[in-house]
């Protein structure tokens, strides 16, 4: 399907269908509700800062792809982060806002969060949003001063709330994102310090995955010392769960894909080799064939499943790893991967009924909430059908931009 014009047109109708799915998610003061299986926010969840984020992110690509009311959609969401999101007295964004508008003070200021404003600025900006360009430089001022840590060439994942303590967690899903939405930085500001940042941490990855058998170790002390048994009484939690994340090793074998083009001849070595081992090693422990096909969300540090259930974003990780993988090697059995999976995506995710994806089923292929309940948001979901239209490249936003797709 890969080359097809059909299956282009298939996408960018998924696309608008996704976009049209989300249009009732702000709130009232700004900022974006977390949606239940219909699209419509659940006030008792308040709003979250990665959310809105991730929404301003993928309808400030609509806003480029010319989709009407993408762009004030994504003008309102920003507005969100500027305003009830942001802590005024002490900087960056609180976690949650609840519906009485109080900041949950408890949730400290998270890495996680930040790197999705970064990349929401970054996107809104080359969109051309309004108050982005604020967004974006404040977002960088604060990653920089208290996530950034020049000596680690790694981030930090958590602040307090006033930003006095430092928490010793260190953690690689936010190092992660933070590898996307400093690629999409570079992009926006034309600062190449943030390119090169992300090329440190992934080749921390690429040590990583040489030395664990390319199952990644997710949670850190503070001298990135690997804590292999952390949330082992936890092992379904959303954003740290214990084990190697079966989607993370999709999710880190495009990006460094991504990084090894965005940088060039300035690249770390090993990029694209890592991105291999981690597909493979993906696919190897995670995939579960026969009667109820699909992936796993997480492994033990032996390969062996540990939470069965099947998450909406580790499929769309391994649709865009695969025709990232196809783009680099012209091996064709990426792209046959490519093929199956987007089956497994129509059949079993993609919601016919009330739209969008469901984002969890069970290990029979039935609809679970025990991890990810409603569909909070669109971000895996729309990127899924538009990075196998553009180039292999750092940054989404940059090739929407230049008419790409």
């Amino acid at each position: 399907m890969t080359d097809r014009p059909t299956h282009d047109a298939w996408l960018d109708q998924h696309l608008r269908s996704l976009l049209d799915f989300g249009m009732r998610v702000p709130a009232p003061e700004g900022g974006a509700g977390y949606l239940d299986t219909q699209g419509r926010p659940v006030p008792s969840l308040g709003v979250q800062t990665y959310v809105t984020a991730r929404m301003v992110h993928v309808y400030s690509l609509g806003a480029m792809l010319g989709i009407p009311g993408c762009r004030a959609l994504a003008t309102e969401l920003v507005t969100g982060l500027n305003g009830q999101l942001h802590d005024d007295e002490t900087g960056g964004w609180w976690h949650q806002v609840s519906e009485d508008g109080t900041p949950d003070v408890a949730a400290g200021k998270q890495c996680y969060d930040h790197a999705f404003v970064l990349l929401a600025g970054s996107s809104a900006t080359l969109a051309g949003i309004a108050t982005a360009n604020v967004l974006l430089d404040d977002a960088c001022t604060v990653y920089e001063r208290f996530f950034w840590d020049e000596g680690t060439g790694r981030p930090r994942d958590l602040w307090d709330a006033g930003f006095t303590n430092a928490d010793p967690y260190r953690g690689l899903n936010s190092s992660m994102h933070s590898v996307e939405a400093m690629m999409a930085t570079a992009e926006a500001t034309g600062d190449a310090v943030w390119l090169d940042r992300a090329g440190r941490v992934a080749s921390f990855v690429v040590d990583l995955a040489s030395t664990h058998q390319a199952r990644l170790p997710e949670h850190f002390d503070e001298q990135w010392t690997p804590l292999l048994d952390f949330n082992s009484d936890r092992p379904d939690d959303q954003f740290k769960p214990f084990g190697a994340t079966v989607g993370h090793g999709f999710e880190w074998s495009r990006l460094l894909l991504q990084v090894e083009v965005a940088m060039g001849d300035r690249a770390p070595t090993g990029l694209s080799s890592a991105a291999v081992s981690l597909f493979e090693r993906a696919v190897s422990d995670g995939w579960t064939s026969g009667t109820h096909p699909g992936f796993v969300y997480t492994t033990d540090f032996n390969g062996r499943p540990v939470v069965q259930d099947r998450m909406h974003w580790v499929v769309t990780e391994a649709i865009a790893a695969a025709h990232a993988l196809f783009q680099r090697t012209g091996n064709h059995r990426y792209a046959h991967l490519y093929d199956d999976w987007w089956d497994i995506a129509r059949l079993h995710f993609i919601d016919d009924t009330h739209g969008s994806w469901f984002h969890q089923l069970d290990q029979t292929n039935q609809i679970a909430d025990g991890v990810w309940p409603g569909k909070p948001d669109l971000y895996h979901a729309v990127q899924a059908t538009l990075l196998p239209r553009l180039p292999l490249a750092g940054s989404i936003a940059a090739g929407v931009k230049a008419g790409l797709v």
